[in-house]
Protein backbone atom coordinates (compact mmCIF):
# COMPACT_ATOMS: atom_id res chain seq x y z
CA UNK A 1 0.00 0.00 0.00
CA UNK A 2 1.37 3.40 -0.99
CA UNK A 3 1.49 6.05 1.71
CA UNK A 4 0.97 8.74 -0.94
CA UNK A 5 -0.90 8.01 -4.15
CA UNK A 6 -2.22 10.01 -7.08
CA UNK A 7 -5.02 9.37 -9.53
CA UNK A 8 -4.78 10.27 -13.22
CA UNK A 9 -6.73 13.51 -12.78
CA UNK A 10 -4.30 14.86 -10.17
CA UNK A 11 -1.24 13.78 -12.14
CA UNK A 12 -2.48 15.47 -15.30
CA UNK A 13 -3.08 18.71 -13.41
CA UNK A 14 0.46 18.52 -11.98
CA UNK A 15 1.75 18.04 -15.53
CA UNK A 16 -0.21 21.05 -16.82
CA UNK A 17 0.97 23.29 -13.97
CA UNK A 18 4.57 22.18 -14.53
CA UNK A 19 4.25 22.99 -18.23
CA UNK A 20 2.88 26.47 -17.54
CA UNK A 21 5.66 27.20 -15.03
CA UNK A 22 8.33 26.09 -17.50
CA UNK A 23 6.90 28.19 -20.32
CA UNK A 24 6.67 31.23 -18.03
CA UNK A 25 10.38 30.76 -17.33
CA UNK A 26 11.23 30.56 -21.04
CA UNK A 27 9.04 33.49 -22.06
CA UNK A 28 9.94 35.87 -19.25
CA UNK A 29 13.55 34.92 -18.47
CA UNK A 30 14.84 38.41 -19.39
CA UNK A 31 12.88 39.95 -16.49
CA UNK A 32 13.09 37.09 -13.95
CA UNK A 33 15.79 36.66 -11.34
CA UNK A 34 17.81 33.46 -11.70
CA UNK A 35 16.50 32.09 -8.41
CA UNK A 36 12.93 32.38 -9.63
CA UNK A 37 13.81 31.14 -13.09
CA UNK A 38 15.49 27.90 -11.96
CA UNK A 39 12.53 26.28 -10.11
CA UNK A 40 10.08 27.46 -12.78
CA UNK A 41 12.19 25.88 -15.49
CA UNK A 42 12.76 22.68 -13.52
CA UNK A 43 9.00 22.14 -13.14
CA UNK A 44 8.75 21.48 -16.87
CA UNK A 45 10.46 18.14 -16.43
CA UNK A 46 7.36 16.88 -14.66
CA UNK A 47 5.17 17.45 -17.67
CA UNK A 48 6.32 15.05 -20.34
CA UNK A 49 7.37 12.40 -17.84
CA UNK A 50 3.75 12.28 -16.71
CA UNK A 51 1.99 13.00 -20.00
CA UNK A 52 4.01 10.42 -21.95
CA UNK A 53 2.84 7.78 -19.46
CA UNK A 54 -0.77 8.67 -20.22
CA UNK A 55 -0.10 8.96 -23.97
CA UNK A 56 0.91 5.29 -23.88
CA UNK A 57 -2.15 4.53 -21.77
CA UNK A 58 -4.29 6.33 -24.34
CA UNK A 59 -2.66 4.42 -27.19
CA UNK A 60 -3.42 1.10 -25.51
CA UNK A 61 -7.06 1.90 -24.82
CA UNK A 62 -8.16 4.18 -27.67
CA UNK A 63 -10.96 2.90 -29.84
CA UNK A 64 -9.60 4.85 -32.81
CA UNK A 65 -5.96 5.81 -33.21
CA UNK A 66 -6.93 7.88 -36.26
CA UNK A 67 -9.32 10.03 -34.18
CA UNK A 68 -6.72 10.31 -31.39
CA UNK A 69 -4.11 11.64 -33.82
CA UNK A 70 -6.65 13.91 -35.52
CA UNK A 71 -7.49 15.61 -32.20
CA UNK A 72 -3.80 16.12 -31.51
CA UNK A 73 -3.26 17.51 -35.00
CA UNK A 74 -6.12 20.03 -34.71
CA UNK A 75 -5.01 21.39 -31.34
CA UNK A 76 -1.36 21.19 -32.42
CA UNK A 77 -2.06 23.44 -35.39
CA UNK A 78 -3.89 25.94 -33.16
CA UNK A 79 -1.03 25.92 -30.64
CA UNK A 80 1.59 26.31 -33.36
CA UNK A 81 0.22 29.78 -34.15
CA UNK A 82 1.46 30.97 -30.72
CA UNK A 83 4.23 28.46 -30.00
CA UNK A 84 7.04 30.34 -31.82
CA UNK A 85 6.27 33.55 -29.91
CA UNK A 86 6.69 31.76 -26.58
CA UNK A 87 9.44 29.18 -27.05
CA UNK A 88 9.95 28.08 -30.61
CA UNK A 89 11.18 30.95 -32.78
CA UNK A 90 14.85 30.95 -33.70
CA UNK A 91 16.85 32.36 -36.55
CA UNK A 92 17.85 28.77 -37.38
CA UNK A 93 14.29 27.42 -37.66
CA UNK A 94 11.91 30.41 -37.80
CA UNK A 95 8.44 29.03 -37.22
CA UNK A 96 9.50 25.48 -38.12
CA UNK A 97 10.20 24.20 -34.61
CA UNK A 98 7.08 22.15 -33.87
CA UNK A 99 5.24 22.00 -30.56
CA UNK A 100 4.84 19.03 -28.25
CA UNK A 101 1.51 17.88 -29.70
CA UNK A 102 3.27 17.08 -32.97
CA UNK A 103 5.92 15.24 -30.96
CA UNK A 104 3.16 13.19 -29.33
CA UNK A 105 1.78 12.34 -32.78
CA UNK A 106 5.26 11.19 -33.80
CA UNK A 107 5.54 9.06 -30.64
CA UNK A 108 2.17 7.42 -31.40
CA UNK A 109 3.36 6.60 -34.91
CA UNK A 110 6.47 5.02 -33.38
CA UNK A 111 4.32 2.88 -31.06
CA UNK A 112 2.13 1.85 -34.00
CA UNK A 113 5.21 0.86 -36.00
CA UNK A 114 6.55 -1.11 -33.05
CA UNK A 115 3.36 -3.18 -33.00
CA UNK A 116 3.03 -3.65 -36.75
CA UNK A 117 6.60 -4.04 -37.99
CA UNK A 118 7.84 -7.49 -37.09
CA UNK A 119 11.23 -7.11 -38.77
CA UNK A 120 12.94 -5.45 -35.82
CA UNK A 121 15.94 -4.09 -37.71
CA UNK A 122 13.52 -2.24 -39.99
CA UNK A 123 11.67 -0.81 -36.99
CA UNK A 124 14.88 0.44 -35.38
CA UNK A 125 15.96 2.07 -38.65
CA UNK A 126 12.60 3.87 -38.78
CA UNK A 127 12.95 4.76 -35.10
CA UNK A 128 16.29 6.44 -35.86
CA UNK A 129 14.56 8.45 -38.60
CA UNK A 130 11.84 9.41 -36.09
CA UNK A 131 14.55 10.57 -33.67
CA UNK A 132 16.05 12.77 -36.39
CA UNK A 133 12.61 14.25 -37.14
CA UNK A 134 12.11 14.87 -33.40
CA UNK A 135 15.09 17.24 -33.41
CA UNK A 136 12.71 19.75 -35.02
CA UNK A 137 10.20 19.37 -32.16
CA UNK A 138 9.92 20.17 -28.46
CA UNK A 139 11.96 17.88 -26.19
CA UNK A 140 14.00 16.49 -29.06
CA UNK A 141 14.60 12.69 -29.00
CA UNK A 142 13.14 12.40 -25.50
CA UNK A 143 9.72 13.01 -27.05
CA UNK A 144 9.82 9.65 -28.87
CA UNK A 145 12.13 7.69 -26.56
CA UNK A 146 10.18 8.09 -23.31
CA UNK A 147 6.81 6.83 -24.63
CA UNK A 148 8.52 3.86 -26.27
CA UNK A 149 10.18 2.97 -22.96
CA UNK A 150 6.84 3.22 -21.16
CA UNK A 151 5.42 0.87 -23.78
CA UNK A 152 8.10 -1.84 -24.06
CA UNK A 153 9.32 -2.23 -20.47
CA UNK A 154 7.43 -5.14 -18.92
CA UNK A 155 8.26 -5.00 -15.20
CA UNK A 156 5.78 -2.46 -13.78
CA UNK A 157 7.98 -0.77 -11.16
CA UNK A 158 10.78 -0.38 -13.69
CA UNK A 159 8.35 0.81 -16.38
CA UNK A 160 7.07 3.58 -14.14
CA UNK A 161 10.45 4.88 -13.01
CA UNK A 162 13.14 4.16 -15.61
CA UNK A 163 11.83 6.40 -18.45
CA UNK A 164 11.80 9.45 -16.16
CA UNK A 165 15.27 8.64 -14.87
CA UNK A 166 16.67 8.22 -18.39
CA UNK A 167 15.00 11.48 -19.44
CA UNK A 168 16.55 13.25 -16.44
CA UNK A 169 20.01 11.92 -17.25
CA UNK A 170 19.61 13.07 -20.86
CA UNK A 171 18.83 16.65 -19.78
CA UNK A 172 21.69 16.68 -17.28
CA UNK A 173 24.12 15.65 -20.01
CA UNK A 174 22.69 18.00 -22.64
CA UNK A 175 22.51 20.90 -20.21
CA UNK A 176 26.00 20.23 -18.88
CA UNK A 177 27.49 20.04 -22.38
CA UNK A 178 25.68 23.26 -23.35
CA UNK A 179 26.98 25.13 -20.30
CA UNK A 180 30.52 23.81 -20.87
CA UNK A 181 30.44 24.88 -24.52
CA UNK A 182 29.03 28.33 -23.75
CA UNK A 183 31.51 28.96 -20.93
CA UNK A 184 34.38 27.86 -23.15
CA UNK A 185 33.34 30.36 -25.81
CA UNK A 186 32.74 33.06 -23.22
CA UNK A 187 36.24 32.66 -21.81
CA UNK A 188 37.90 32.55 -25.23
CA UNK A 189 39.33 35.96 -26.17
CA UNK A 190 37.61 37.52 -29.17
CA UNK A 191 34.63 35.15 -29.11
CA UNK A 192 32.19 37.34 -27.16
CA UNK A 193 30.46 38.72 -30.24
CA UNK A 194 30.23 35.27 -31.88
CA UNK A 195 28.72 33.90 -28.66
CA UNK A 196 26.09 36.63 -28.60
CA UNK A 197 25.19 35.98 -32.24
CA UNK A 198 24.90 32.25 -31.58
CA UNK A 199 22.56 32.78 -28.61
CA UNK A 200 20.39 35.15 -30.64
CA UNK A 201 20.19 32.63 -33.49
CA UNK A 202 19.17 29.89 -31.08
CA UNK A 203 16.63 32.13 -29.37
CA UNK A 204 18.24 31.54 -25.95
CA UNK A 205 19.73 33.68 -23.24
CA UNK A 206 22.53 32.73 -20.89
CA UNK A 207 19.96 32.36 -18.12
CA UNK A 208 18.18 29.54 -19.97
CA UNK A 209 21.45 27.79 -20.70
CA UNK A 210 22.24 27.81 -16.99
CA UNK A 211 18.71 26.61 -16.16
CA UNK A 212 18.72 23.74 -18.67
CA UNK A 213 20.12 20.98 -16.39
CA UNK A 214 17.46 21.72 -13.75
CA UNK A 215 14.87 20.24 -16.13
CA UNK A 216 16.15 16.86 -14.96
CA UNK A 217 14.87 17.54 -11.43
CA UNK A 218 11.32 17.62 -12.75
CA UNK A 219 11.94 14.38 -14.68
CA UNK A 220 13.11 12.59 -11.54
CA UNK A 221 10.18 13.94 -9.53
CA UNK A 222 7.83 12.87 -12.32
CA UNK A 223 9.17 9.32 -12.08
CA UNK A 224 8.40 9.33 -8.34
CA UNK A 225 4.87 10.60 -8.97
CA UNK A 226 4.19 7.99 -11.66
CA UNK A 227 5.50 5.27 -9.34
CA UNK A 228 2.81 6.39 -6.88
CA UNK A 229 0.01 6.39 -9.47
CA UNK A 230 -2.82 4.34 -7.96
CA UNK A 231 -4.43 3.34 -11.27
CA UNK A 232 -7.64 5.31 -10.66
CA UNK A 233 -8.82 7.68 -13.38
CA UNK A 234 -10.35 10.20 -10.97
CA UNK A 235 -12.38 12.98 -12.54
CA UNK A 236 -12.60 13.13 -16.30
CA UNK A 237 -9.68 15.10 -17.76
CA UNK A 238 -9.85 14.01 -21.41
CA UNK A 239 -9.77 17.54 -22.79
CA UNK A 240 -7.56 19.15 -20.12
CA UNK A 241 -4.25 19.07 -21.98
CA UNK A 242 -5.83 19.65 -25.40
CA UNK A 243 -7.39 22.94 -24.24
CA UNK A 244 -4.74 24.05 -21.74
CA UNK A 245 -1.86 23.75 -24.21
CA UNK A 246 -2.85 26.28 -26.90
CA UNK A 247 -4.72 28.47 -24.39
CA UNK A 248 -1.77 29.04 -22.07
CA UNK A 249 0.57 29.67 -25.03
CA UNK A 250 -1.79 32.35 -26.33
CA UNK A 251 -2.05 34.03 -22.91
CA UNK A 252 1.72 34.01 -22.34
CA UNK A 253 2.32 35.31 -25.87
CA UNK A 254 -0.02 38.28 -25.46
CA UNK A 255 1.42 39.14 -22.03
CA UNK A 256 4.92 39.04 -23.56
CA UNK A 257 3.77 41.38 -26.33
CA UNK A 258 2.23 43.76 -23.76
CA UNK A 259 5.51 43.80 -21.83
CA UNK A 260 7.46 44.55 -25.00
CA UNK A 261 9.46 41.31 -24.83
CA UNK A 262 8.40 40.07 -28.28
CA UNK A 263 6.64 41.27 -31.39
CA UNK A 264 3.34 39.85 -32.57
CA UNK A 265 3.52 37.11 -35.18
CA UNK A 266 1.64 33.95 -36.05
CA UNK A 267 3.38 30.66 -36.79
CA UNK A 268 6.72 32.46 -36.43
CA UNK A 269 6.45 34.53 -39.61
Amino acid sequence: MKIISFDAYKLKWIAVIGMIMNHIAIAFYPILSLWILLPLYAAGGLTYTIMAFFVVDGYRHTSSLKKYITRLLIFGLIAQAFHPMVLGKTAVLPGLFMNILFAIILSLIVLFMYDRIKIRILFWLLFIIACIVSLFMDLLIVSVLVPLLYYVIKKENTRRTLPGIISGIFWILLGGISILGIMTLKNTPGMEQELQIMLENLGFGMELIIAAPTFSIGCFLGAILIKNYNGDRGKSAKWLFYVAYPLHLAIIAFISIALGLIEFSLFGF
